[in-house]
């Protein structure tokens, strides 16, 4: 069964949600990000998303201390990406309280460096993301593109052993459109090793049902359950039916 994973971007202290990952297009929710991890875990929810938006865009990790509230006041499995530079930030995101850490931007700038923290961490602790507009990985918060294939970049972790595999498409990220299904179809298809998590435009339960069908490992939820197209009751019940059959 498909994991279904909620997604909390933290900036400036709040959680908030951009579209097609543009910072001046923001909607800020008036509760705490711990509030709302815990109501995730209520529901039913055991794995979260965390994005350090100020530490995306500013290359260095911000949000620490949210994390490390969110892991001592719950039992959830967080995920943390957003301005993961060093061997030091992704230990000190362990410190805090991080089971797994995603990472973008060094993974496309970096590739020893990135590479050598699947070898001293294990490949179950690392998430690479690749997101994408156009075919090409974009990078520092979806702030720049690349002119990196994402297919290409795909495989040369793939040969490295990369277990799991965040892929969002900007052009649908809180756009509440439907994922690019033909894009993690095609995926699957040529990577059936890696554990894909889909990122981006789930607009219902259906859109995450299809990707279960896929064979999409996870699915990562945002703007869909803060604006009320996701429920977390729906979630909670996918999820005990699923469970029971």
């Amino acid at each position: 069964m498909i994991e279904i994973i909620p997604s909390l971007s933290i900036l400036e202290g709040k959680c908030v949600r951009l579209i097609k990952g543009d910072y001046n297009s923001k909607t800020v929710y008036k509760e705490t990000p711990l509030e709302i991890a815990m109501r995730f875990e209520e529901h039913g929810i055991r794995r979260l998303h965390i994005i350090d938006l100020d530490g995306a865009k500013s290359r260095t990790v911000i949000n620490y201390p949210t994390l490390q509230l969110i892991a001592g006041h719950t039992q959830l499995n967080v995920d943390f990406g957003g301005g993961i530079q060093s061997f030091g930030d992704v230990s000190k995101a362990f410190e805090y309280g991080a089971k797994m850490v995603t990472v973008g931007s060094v993974a496309a700038t970096n590739r020893e460096l990135f590479s050598s923290w699947i070898v001293s961490y294990g490949r179950s602790k690392i998430i690479l993301s690749a997101d994408v507009l156009n075919g090409k990985v974009a990078v520092s918060g979806r702030l720049k593109n690349t002119q990196i294939d994402l297919m290409e970049h795909i495989e040369y972790y793939a040969d490295r052993s990369i277990m799991y595999l965040k892929c969002a498409d900007i052009s649908k990220d809180g756009a509440l459109q439907s994922p690019n299904f033909d894009l993690y179809k095609k995926i699957i298809s040529i990577f059936p090793n890696v554990k894909l998590f889909a990122s981006g435009g789930v607009s219902s339960m259906d859109d995450i049902k299809r990707l279960n069908d896929m064979g999409v490992y996870g699915v990562i939820v945002g703007k869909a359950y803060y604006d009320g197209y996701v429920s977390l009751k729906e979630i909670e019940q996918y999820i005990a039916q699923n469970q029971n059959g």
